[in-house]
Parts: structure tokens; C-alpha cells; sequence
């Protein structure tokens, strides 16, 4: 009974309209942050772009899941955010870290736990699917000339894209150096939303440009215009709040041209590279795609 009391008595404090933008801080740097980690919640629709190639009937699966999957993922999370607002003040919110198993210790008691073990189950889900998806763009781009040729290589029992997997969790593993959550989703949205920028800025240009090009699905102008702006919320921490993280997060990126130009575009030293493709295919068992398929 307590618990129904303390509940109804929070959520009429805070579905109050004169609450709802209480201690709210209003500066770019926060909208952008506050946006960044909004979208972050829904991006898993990149993941379904990424194996468009593994579809079947794509004109026909893809608009069909990206429409049932992110109406279904946003009604979820508006709901839990209102059962987060029903349960918790602001301030508890704020200062927990880990809000889900906050939640679940209120309202649940001495059954709470069933929170973190869903938590945990909800993250491998998640991991599985962006492991499956990543691990396939360093694949397709090896394959396309774009980066080193191990990269296109499966193994020759199993058929999985290993090389690429591994590649992929390096890479991740370097990024978890900060150690804070805040920051990777920080850093890791400002680096994919220049990606997307540049990737929809193509699409406009080749709406416009290449109309006549065969299309197994269509998409409206309105769509990449709309998430191109979005690109101001990418500038606008930067902007406001600058910090020597994005140089960080800038060279970052940049490094990939300094080995993309001489080494991939340019073939420089390619005995060297010969030598260390053929120890790793060696090493990985290996071999190009096309030979295993």
C-alpha cells in the first residue's frame, strides 16, 4: 500500500505541466548531448541497413521492418519512460546508475533482480545484432577495395567473416578506454552522425542527379533532408562546450585516410602487405569469400 501511495504521490508531481521543464538547462551543448543520447537509443535501424544485402525481397521486408520495428521500439520506450516518471522523482533519475534496476528495487522489492538479469539479456541482444552488422561493413568495404583484403575473407569451415569480427572488437576494445558510458555514446554519436550525414547528403545528391537509377525501394527527398540537418546537433556541443575529446574523436577518424591513401589507394609496399595477408589467412584459416561460397 505504501509503495501505490509513494508512486501516485511522484507521478502527480511530475506530470505536472508546470514541472515538466523544471532545472531545465537550456545551451547547445545540452540539447545536443540530450538528443545524441536519445538517438542513440533508437539507431539499431542502421543494423538492418547494413545486411540489406542478406534480405530476401528487400523492396518488400525492408520498408516492411524498419516500419514494424521502430513503431514497435518507440511505443516500448515511451511507455517505460512513463513508468520510470510513475516510480522515481527527478533527482533519483539523475543520480542512478543504472535507472532499470532502480526501478525494479522499488517496485518489484526482493524481486528486483529479474531487472538486471533482462538488462543483461536486452545488451547481448543488442551486442549480437551491432557484432553481426559491423563485422559485415568492414567485410563489404574489403571487398569493394576500400580496406585491406583480409578484411573480405571468411573461414573456410565455418564461413563466417572472421577476420572482420576480429577487427571489429579491436576496435571496440579501443574505444572502451575512457571508461565512461556517458562519453562513449557521446563520442561514438558524433562519429556516426557525421557518417550519416555524409552518407544521406549522397543520397540527396543522387536523387537529383541519378533519378533515373533503378531503385528496389523508394524514399522520399524529405527524409535525408531532414536528418542532414541533423548534422547541427553534431557541431553543437562542439560549439558551445568545446573539448579536446573531439580532437581526439577527430583524429580518430582522420587516421583511417592516413592508412587508407598510401596503403589501400596507393598500394604502397605491397610485398610487405602480401606477406602479412598470407600469415593471417594462414593463421585465421581463411580465404576469399568466393572461393568458400
Amino acid at each position: 500500500m505504501s509503495i501505490n501511495i509513494s508512486c501516485s504521490t511522484v507521478f502527480e508531481e511530475n506530470f505536472k505541466v508546470e514541472n515538466a521543464f523544471k532545472d531545465t538547462q537550456y545551451s547547445l551543448s545540452t540539447l545536443g548531448m540530450a538528443v545524441f543520447q536519445s538517438l542513440w537509443s533508437y539507431t539499431g535501424w542502421y543494423n538492418l541497413n547494413y545486411v540489406t544485402e542478406e534480405l530476401n525481397r528487400p523492396e518488400v521486408n525492408f520498408p516492411r521492418a524498419v516500419l514494424i520495428a521502430i513503431s514497435l521500439v518507440t511505443t516500448l520506450y515511451l511507455l517505460v519512460n512513463v513508468s520510470y516518471l510513475t516510480v522515481m522523482t527527478p533527482k533519483e533519475l539523475v543520480s542512478s546508475s543504472a535507472v532499470a534496476v532502480t526501478w525494479g528495487n522499488k517496485v518489484l522489492g526482493s524481486w528486483g533482480w529479474i531487472m538486471c538479469v533482462a538488462a543483461a539479456l536486452s545488451a547481448f541482444g543488442s551486442l549480437n545484432g551491432t557484432f553481426f552488422s559491423a563485422g559485415r561493413v568492414c567485410f563489404v568495404a574489403a571487398r569493394e577495395g576500400h580496406m585491406p583484403d583480409i578484411l573480405s575473407m571468411a573461414h573456410v569451415h565455418r564461413l563466417t567473416p572472421s577476420p572482420a569480427l576480429i577487427f571489429t572488437t579491436v576496435i571496440s576494445l579501443v574505444v572502451l578506454i575512457p571508461g565512461d558510458f556517458r562519453s562513449i555514446i557521446g563520442y561514438s554519436s558524433f562519429t556516426a552522425w557525421i557518417f550519416y550525414s555524409i552518407v544521406l547528403s549522397g543520397l540527396i545528391y543522387f536523387k537529383i542527379k541519378k533519378s533515373d537509377l533503378p531503385r528496389p525501394y523508394k524514399v522520399s527527398v524529405m527524409f535525408p533532408l531532414y536528418y542532414t540537418a541533423v548534422i547541427f546537433l553534431v557541431l553543437a556541443p562542439i560549439i558551445d562546450n568545446p573539448q579536446i575529446e573531439y580532437l581526439y574523436v577527430a583524429s580518430f577518424i582522420l587516421s583511417g585516410v592516413v592508412v587508407y591513401i598510401p596503403f589501400i589507394h596507393y598500394k604502397l609496399c605491397p610485398g610487405l602487405l602480401d606477406k602479412l595477408t598470407v600469415f593471417l589467412q594462414l593463421f585465421l584459416e581463411v580465404a576469399p569469400a568466393e572461393k568458400n561460397l
